[in-house]
């Protein structure tokens, strides 16, 4: 069943519970009128402030939405359960109640989908696109562009250069890229040479066992500080080019730490930090804070500095990734891997990154050679990025970004 025919018939009986509603009523009415020197024997009818679409019976509603999330399975016609959310405030909480996080079903929905684990078994498809005039990449979902322009926008960034590093910020929307806005989600920062990166969460990690330590991550300057914009970025990946001093033949080393994904969530039982909503709700304004409450925070983050608190573990406890060793093909006279058919063009950028294993770690050996992200180019300017757990599409679209900052360094 489509979700028109779906809409048509909840229409119909809307209107027959209208009536039946009004007749109710005005039923009560006339009783009441015939008996005004008693007090009326029922309440009020009262209104409910969601609107019409709210009297649906919960099990109805239940229902509807489950069966809509169930038929509508890939973009853009997703975007009917996004629409199902946005009724009022029972159908949101029904359908956040229905929709699975991408580690269980494999489906990306809401953005908050973008900073949870991705499936276990299967990779998420997805595709960036480069605009070399405006040093924006766009992260689409999907295997490839369509030619109607019509693909699912996941994640924007835009490179700045500075004197000393180089920032990639990354946003919800590709036309606002300012750190005080709440699309805002992190950014990458480079070192001087390009060889290693951060990548900054503008929220905190949603695993509250991480033991919280100091680092420089002022997000802006004190003077604007809102209390519903978050003043700090947190440090949740460090990304490591190794130094190729002797010019040799080779492809660029790199290795990952997760800082915020701990190494049991490899093994055989272990789960990654999954955040289930944004602390502030995109889009949804609060109420202004006291002139006081805005002064004591400004003050708190000048006497701070540029120091803002950081969840990390232990370098031993955390997963660091490695990419995955190609081999040389004596034919082609060239670097090797099987990246089965999503990478069609030979690029220095093309990487596959593997976990990094420890021998005295309990990790199957089928384990140790999955693919956690594999980032190739397959076009002029448009490269493809499958991940899946334990990355969420927000670290790995972050990775894949230090990709494209040149390292003279190491090639």
């Amino acid at each position: 069943m489509s979700f028109k025919s779906i809409v048509r018939e909840l229409r119909e009986m809307k209107d027959g519970i209208g009536n039946i509603s009004r007749r109710g009523v005005e039923g009560r009415h006339w009783r009441n009128r015939t008996r005004s020197h008693i007090a009326p024997d029922v309440a009020p009818f009262d209104q409910i402030e969601q609107g019409q679409w709210a009297n649906l019976p919960p099990e109805l509603l239940l229902d509807i939405i489950r069966r809509v999330e169930e038929s509508e399975a890939t973009w853009p016609a997703r975007t009917v359960v996004v629409f199902c959310a946005s009724v009022c405030k029972s159908w949101r909480e029904v359908t956040k109640e229905i929709v699975r996080t991408p580690e269980e079903c494999g489906k990306i929905t809401f953005p908050i989908s973008l900073k949870q684990p991705g499936p276990r078994d299967s990779p998420i498809h997805c595709f960036i696109k480069r605009d070399r005039d405006n040093s924006v990449y766009r992260l689409y979902f999907g295997l490839t562009p369509s030619e109607d322009e019509g693909d699912k926008l996941l994640l924007a960034a835009r490179r700045i250069r500075r004197a000393t590093s180089t920032d990639f910020v990354i946003s919800l929307v590709a036309d606002d890229f300012s750190r005080a806005s709440n699309t805002y989600l992190g950014k990458l920062r480079s070192n001087f040479l390009g060889t290693k990166f951060t990548i900054y969460d503008s929220k905190p990690p949603a695993d509250a066992s991480i033991q919280e330590h100091c680092r420089h991550g002022r997000r802006f300057r004190a003077k604007q500080v809102s209390p519903t914009v978050p003043a700090c970025n947190y440090s949740i990946a460090t990304i490591s080019y190794e130094l190729n001093v002797l010019r040799t033949r080779g492809p660029r080393r790199m290795h990952c730490a997760m800082h915020s994904i701990p190494f049991s969530s490899i093994q055989e039982g272990g789960t990654a930090p999954t955040p289930t909503s944004f602390p502030q709700p995109f889009g949804e304004k609060s109420s202004p804070p006291s002139v006081s409450d805005a002064k004591e925070l400004a003050k708190d983050v000048s006497s701070a500095g540029i120091s803002c608190s950081t969840a990390s573990l232990p370098l031993r406890e955390s997963l660091v990734l490695k990419n995955k060793a190609p081999r040389w093909h004596e034919q082609l006279q060239c670097w090797c891997l099987n990246f089965k058919g999503r990478v069609t063009v030979a690029s220095v950028k093309n990487f596959q990154l593997v976990a990094s294993v420890d021998p005295s770690h309990n990790v199957p050996a089928e384990e140790q050679e999955k693919v956690i992200l594999q980032f190739g180019k397959i076009g002029k300017d448009i490269f493809s990025m499958d991940y899946r757990y334990p990355l969420s599409a927000f670290q790995a679209f972050a990775i894949c970004l230090s990709s494209f900052d040149t390292k003279p360094a190491c090639e």
